[in-house]
This record gives structure tokens, sequence and C-alpha cells, in this order.
């Protein structure tokens, strides 16, 4: 067992200060507040801001790889390393719209690291194949389908975790997303053209996000709210933003989370094998995606994914975005939590697991704890 001592400690919602916390395999087994009077001599002290592990529902690469290329326990583990020195301790790996045997294989290798840390590959996410043609952005016209039994067999395995998929309403039928969500899926909608109706009857009918919104989907007018709106205007919608000052602008963001709240919005980085590497250039599913400055581009400009790190989400959001900087944590953290429905990530709490981040006056990583 270790015993810490932090000065300032943010739990996932709340500033603490002096904290006393012990770990053991792994947990966190007590935590205790305005501990100053308590004897830390034998506690480990911790320097900077303490913060729980990020959360990241939508990581498709990193560390130089992506998932679907190769979707495997190695390219797991190069993925889980990457992001983890920019803060991310739990994620939900990506696949991006492809056919079934990747989306298994993908699972297959999602459930053989889940099994040997269930905080670290938290699940997995599906982003597609059930998508719209109008909105398919980099999604792969030859894998765009209906959604069949064999996917809704695959959807349903119990030992990959929680399984999130993403799919377009036009695409799917109410009934469908009412099976997912019976048996256990967390269902979002994204890559849309949907109208404002289409998308709040799949929100009645258990979808409970909206995958980084503003991108890909219907947008908010006058007479015609779209998916952005009825994400907005639906109460129980969790919705993902992209905050690397590209994807969505500043002030579109800032007018999200007031919508919002912070208890509903959540950072993602959208990741591809760019980020947490040095590479630059990469070919995916026969298409060349470059780097060109901060952002990742097909040949024609397409927005392929994102090279951003939580770290950088959480900058962005507190500096450009002009977000709190707890309420900013708050969405890398315990909101990532609470869609997921796993309290024993993104906060920290007797019971938790013991995955903490230090941060400096800068907000950069100094260190991290993971299990």
């Amino acid at each position: 067992m270790t015993d810490y001592f932090a000065e300032t400690l943010f739990d996932g919602r709340t500033l603490l200060n002096n904290v006393l916390f012990s770990e053991d395999k792994g947990v966190i087994t007590a935590f205790t507040p305005d501990a100053s009077k308590a004897d830390t001599q034998n506690a480990t002290h911790l320097a900077g801001l303490v913060v729980p592990g990020f959360v990241d529902i939508q990581v498709n690469g990193g560390g130089g790889v992506q998932f679907n290329d190769k979707p495997s326990a190695d390219t797991l583990h190069i993925m889980t390393r990457a992001h983890r020195q920019f803060g991310t301790t739990s994620m939900l790996p990506t696949i991006i719209t492809d056919d079934i045997d990747i989306m298994r294989q993908g699972a297959d290798a999602v459930a053989e690291v889940h099994a040997a840390n269930p905080s670290r590959v938290v699940g997995i996410h599906f982003e597609g194949p059930h998508l719209s043609q109008a909105k398919k952005g980099m999604h792969s016209d030859a894998h765009l389908r209906p959604l069949t039994d064999a996917e809704m067999t695959l959807f349903s395995r119990k030992e990959i975790g929680q399984v999130m998929v993403t799919v377009a309403p036009e695409a799917v039928s109410c009934e469908q997303i009412k099976a997912l969500v019976s048996a256990g899926v967390i269902v979002s909608v994204g890559h849309t053209n949907a109208t404002f109706e289409q998308c709040m009857a799949a929100f009645e009918a258990g979808a409970t996000g909206a995958t980084h919104l503003f991108n890909a989907m219907s947008p908010l007018t006058s007479r015609a709210p779209g998916v952005v709106g009825a994400a907005l205007y639906h109460d129980s919608v969790y919705c993902g933003l992209i905050n690397d000052t590209h994807h969505v602008h500043p002030a579109s963001a800032a007018v999200a989370i007031r919508a919002k709240g912070t208890d509903k919005t959540m950072l993602i980085t959208d990741a591809m094998a760019p980020a947490g590497s040095d590479i630059d250039y990469f070919v995916y599913q026969g298409v060349n995606v470059y780097q060109r400055g901060e952002t990742l581009n097909l040949e024609d400009g397409t927005l392929a994914g994102s090279n951003l790190t939580m770290a950088e989400a959480v900058q962005n959001t507190h500096r450009v975005v002009g977000t709190d900087l707890y309420a900013a944590l708050q969405m890398a953290t315990a909101t990532p939590s609470d869609f997921l429905k796993n309290p024993g990530i993104g906060r920290l709490a007797e019971g938790s697991w013991a995955n903490f981040v230090l941060l400096d006056d800068t907000l950069d990583v100094m260190n991290v704890t993971s299990v």
C-alpha cells in the first residue's frame, strides 16, 4: 500500500486541499480531504495540481499506429502508451467504418487488453458503419451499410467492456436503437444528415450521445434545428467536442458548453496515428492523410480525425474557449465517466482506480500514475 499527500487535488468535480489518500493494488482504499493535521511524513508528496486520469471515448490511433490498420493487442498497447504521456489513462479505442472482419478483430483485441486492465481500455467505440452517405467525412463508401444481425451480435459481446456505437438516425430504425440499448450498448448519433425530428426520435429510443458535435452532422439553422439543435435541446444527451480550435470554432464550443453544461459536455480527441508521435503522413484504407500544421487532412482538405491530445484539449478549452479550468477538467474526467456509467474512472475517491495526473502551472503533464 502507498500513501499520497496532495496540497491541491481536483477529484473530477470539486477542488480539494490537503488530501491524504492511499492506494493498494491499483485501487484508492482511503481518501481524506482537509488532512493538513494528519501525519504525512511517510506519504509521497505530490507537487502541482493532482487530477484524475483523463477519459477519452474516441481514440482511433496514436503513437504512429492506427487501430483499424492492425487491430491487435500490440496496437492497443502502443496507443495507450502514446496517450498516457498526455494524461489519458482510460480510453475507448475506436474502429472507424470497416468490414465486419476488422470490427471483430478489434473486438478480440479489446477483449484481451480489457481483461488484463479494465481501467485502461474500458471498452470499444464502433464509429460506423451505419452512417449517412451525405455526412460520411473520411469514412469509406465501400463499407457503409445497414445494421444486420452480424453487427448486432458483435455489439452485444459482453467481454469487450462498454460498447459504444455511433449511428446515423436515418440509417437505423428506432427499434434497432432500442435493441442495442437493451443489450447494454451506448448509442451515439454522428455522421448524420438527420432532421431534428429524426434525431429526437433516436434520443427517445435510447441514444444518449452526439459524436463530435457540429462535425459531420446537420447544422442548427433558424427553421431546421438539425442534429446539432436536437443534441443541444435534449437534456439527457451528452455531447463530445473536439477542442483543437479547428474542428469547432471556440465561440461555437463556448455556446455548446453553456447550453449543455459541463455535466453533459465531454472533451474528446478523435486522435489518429500521428498523435503522440513524430509522423506527419500516413495512409488509411488506401487514402493519404497529411498533417498540415495542427490538423490532419485528406488531399481535398477534408478533416481526417486529429492529432490532438487530451492535455491539449483541456488547455484549449480553458485558454481559448474561456471555460473555467475545473469545468474543463470535469469535461475530460468525470463527465465521460458518467457517460460510460463507469464510476471507477475519471474521478479520485475511495473505491476508484488510482489513475491520476500531475499538472504544472501551465497545465502541462508532469507525471502520470496509472494501473
